[in-house]
């Protein structure tokens, strides 16, 4: 199928389609837990650098960027929009992150977050994985549903970049999720199917973006800033902390950076 072609089919479509690639590379970088029972801590907090860098310049580069430049050809005060979206994205991941029961790896069940539960600790686990992705699924849906205000070629390559990043960096967070969770004393199957279930919520996300905007085609630059701010909030609360454990600081830092060049690469490239 051509570009052509695919700048005729529904966004929201296209939006399910590509975050249920994204799903699939999750479930894949899951399914190494199949090989592997446990993770060198340095490869375990490079891959989750690697993903913090992905994060940060798809937020910019797929995200705000698009919202500045859409903001000013509506005649609208740039800033306004993606500041105002940028905020709201990580007051309402904040919202969540208080609300919503969960736990991260490797800390005891008192450091669970969120409303008190009785809980199962492998339910919290899972719960705080899916927070995780949401802003992710939501970024890609965002994406292709702004093809219904711009069917362009340069919008779509942009969204197509963005899916893509967010997949690539989905490869080892799906194993530094699953492999883990082997250590926590689950079995590979249970771990695996905790692993791949934790980004099943990206499309579902995505659908749900990508048809408010359809709906809604005015709040678009801030839908793309909400999603930017949601994604932030994700990598300085959760992927740089949790990368910087240890004593190799260095390697989650030169992963950030390469997580970081590669989505730029991929977004200028085709975007």
């Amino acid at each position: 199928m051509n570009i052509d072609k695919l700048l005729e089919v529904n966004p929201v479509m296209l939006a399910l389609f590509a975050t249920i690639f994204t799903w699939a590379v999750t479930a894949s970088g899951a399914s190494m837990v199949f090989f592997f029972k446990s993770i060198n801590k340095k490869i375990l907090n490079s891959m989750l650098g690697f993903a913090a860098g992905v994060m940060i310049a798809a937020s910019f580069w797929s995200l705000l960027k698009p919202a500045i430049e859409m903001s000013e050809n509506n005649g609208q005060i740039a800033w306004v929009p993606a500041v105002v979206g940028f905020l709201a994205g990580g007051a309402f991941l904040l919202l969540m992150d208080c609300i919503l029961p969960h736990l991260h790896l490797g800390r005891p069940m008192n450091k669970a977050e969120g409303i008190k539960t009785s809980w199962q600790r492998s339910v919290l686990l899972v719960l705080a994985i899916t927070l995780h992705n949401i802003p992710e699924g939501l970024a890609v849906g965002v994406a292709f549903g702004a093809l219904a205000h711009t069917p362009d070629q340069g919008i779509l390559m942009g969204a197509i970049a963005l899916a893509f990043g967010i997949g690539l960096q989905n490869f080892p967070e799906g194993a530094a999720v699953s492999i883990p969770l082997r250590r926590e004393g689950f079995s590979r199957l249970k771990s695996f199917n905790y692993g791949q279930l934790s980004g099943f919520v990206e499309p579902v996300a995505g659908v749900i973006g990508a048809y408010m905007v359809l709906m809604i085609t005015p709040i678009l630059p801030y839908a793309l800033a909400f999603a930017a701010g949601a994604m932030i909030f994700v990598v300085v609360e959760e992927l740089i902390p949790e990368s910087q454990t240890g004593n190799e600081t260095d390697l989650s830092t030169i992963g950030a950076m390469l997580g970081f060049a590669t989505m730029m690469l991929l977004d200028v490239a085709l975007g």
